[in-house]
């Protein structure tokens, strides 16, 4: 395992938007960097749906101009980000750690920076997979180019970085800090009974959105020979649409509302199973730092890394069968999940916690000072 103490390395973090759930994980890499830290980031476009952080504990945060074409969701969707060599001149990075990400045009200025310095940048990505559309060919190439031009590559996952492997980056410069939201637990979650008291209790915890699929966690509750007790925590724009499929589908399901702290914590140790039927994720770490097993449909890749066999059940995307399925077998066995759940506790313990990310930015950083630039 990696064990890194603190570094007096200078670090510079460039990012098209800071969202408030990646604060946390910035204060904990700025705790390793003596050097200090510095971070450069922008606002979103109205609707994309991101709450950004407006401050930065122990590092310092520089806001970025943020110039956008098309929306993000257009094969055309570029960002330029007009200040960024003025606040590298600023803060003069021994490395810089930029978003992997070919459409923010400005970063190429940034990577010609560093490197007419002599100093190693390197890029923080979910990986590259396919492409497809009328211009999917320019876009491999063009993300082909802006790759290449990298020192090193920190991928979300091990799918992320074996897709960094394909385009035959150097493996020696390729490094995986799996994604993580969390800290590490320092609290035993309480054991919960051998057998279900009652009902079993599945438990959702996120932003009532439809991308969420919802309606087919409550489509599989339904049909289950013995029915759970479904609690869904959490508030969205889609609240009032999920609530009426509940009432058609399955009324006994919950509304519990957002919920924060103990509060919060209160329907974790009272579930018998996490369920994320749909897109996102910021919940499932903290629900087996709460000695959960989960349920977690497929996505971007990072999901592999946080759910296995020995802890939960990783189901294709938007498949109802495959939820019901998955939760009838896993009610069968309330050994089992407990089981799991203590899988799930160890996991974001020792390898999948905010430290544990941090830790490894700063050997990356390091191992690409040492190999120096491509």
């Amino acid at each position: 395992m990696i064990k890194e103490t603190s570094s007096t390395l200078k670090i510079a973090i460039q990012q098209r938007v800071l969202p408030e759930y990646r604060a946390a994980f910035f204060v904990t890499l700025a705790g390793l960097c003596q050097g200090g830290l510095s971070l450069f980031a922008g606002q979103p476009l109205p609707g994309e749906g991101i709450t950004s952080a407006s401050k930065l504990e122990a590092a310092s945060y520089t806001l970025a101009v943020n110039r956008y074409f098309f929306s993000t969701d257009s094969p055309l969707f570029l960002c330029w980000q007009s200040n960024v060599l003025q606040w590298l001149e600023h803060c003069q990075p021994e490395a810089l750690i930029v978003e992997a990400n070919p459409r923010i045009l400005s970063t190429r200025r940034a990577v010609r920076w560093m490197h007419a310095h002599k100093k190693p940048v390197l890029g923080w990505g979910l990986g590259a997979p396919g492409l497809g559309g009328p211009l999917a060919g320019l876009r491999r190439l063009e993300r082909q180019s802006f790759l290449g031009a990298l020192d090193g590559w920190i991928a979300y996952s091990q799918r992320g970085a074996e897709q960094y492997r394909q385009l035959g980056l150097d493996a020696r410069r390729i490094f995986v800090a799996s994604n993580a939201v969390a800290a590490r637990p320092t609290v035993q979650p309480q054991p919960r009974p051998q057998a279900f008291s009652g009902q079993p209790t599945l438990l959702f915890v996120g932003r009532l959105q439809r991308r969420k699929r919802l309606d087919l966690l409550l489509q599989a509750c339904a049909s289950l020979p013995d029915k759970p007790r479904l609690v869904i925590v959490g508030d969205g724009p889609d609240r009032g649409e999920i609530e009426s499929q509940a009432q058609a589908v399955f009324p006994a399901a919950e509304f519990a509302g957002a919920q924060h702290g103990a509060a919060l914590a209160a329907y974790f140790q009272a579930a018998d199973l996490f369920v994320l039927p749909g897109t996102g994720g910021l919940a499932v770490q903290q629900a087996m730092a709460h000695g959960l097993p989960v349920v977690v449909a497929q996505g971007d890749g990072t999901q592999e890394d946080l759910v296995r066999p020995e802890n939960g059940w990783l189901i294709p995307a938007d498949n109802l069968a495959a939820l019901t399925a998955t939760l009838r077998n896993a009610l069968d066995d309330p050994v089992g999940l407990r089981r799991m759940g203590n899988a799930s506790y160890r996991i974001v313990a020792e390898e999948v916690n905010l430290e544990h990310m941090a830790e490894v930015f700063i050997a990356s950083v390091r191992t690409v000072l040492a190999l120096g630039l491509v």
